[in-house]
């Protein structure tokens, strides 16, 4: 079986390219925030490709369905949690 070229293969480069090209490509998931497009790279408010199941979990790497865009700095405070932009309500006050 063939290796996965991972996140340099033509597959991933190809939905990374996608994804930022596209009006959905600008806002981040996460947060909602529009995302600098102009931000240096690895830089809080730049561009990254977010999976919404982290890959560690069982998340495809280039399927676009897994695939969103986010702020580098909300990705990486994510890290591999399954969080999801919608807040827990308890039935109760504590």
């Amino acid at each position: 079986m063939p290796r996965s070229k991972g996140r340099t293969g033509r597959p991933y480069l190809r939905l990374r390219d996608t994804l930022r090209k596209s009006p959905g490509g600008r806002v981040c998931w996460i947060c909602g925030e529009e995302i600098d497009m102009a931000a240096p790279p690895r830089t809080p408010r730049s561009w990254s490709l977010d999976h919404v199941v982290p890959l560690d979990k069982g998340g495809a790497e280039t399927d676009p369905a897994n695939a969103r865009a986010a702020h580098y700095g909300c990705n990486s405070s994510r890290g591999s949690r399954m969080a999801t932009r919608s807040k827990t309500t308890t039935s109760r006050r504590w």
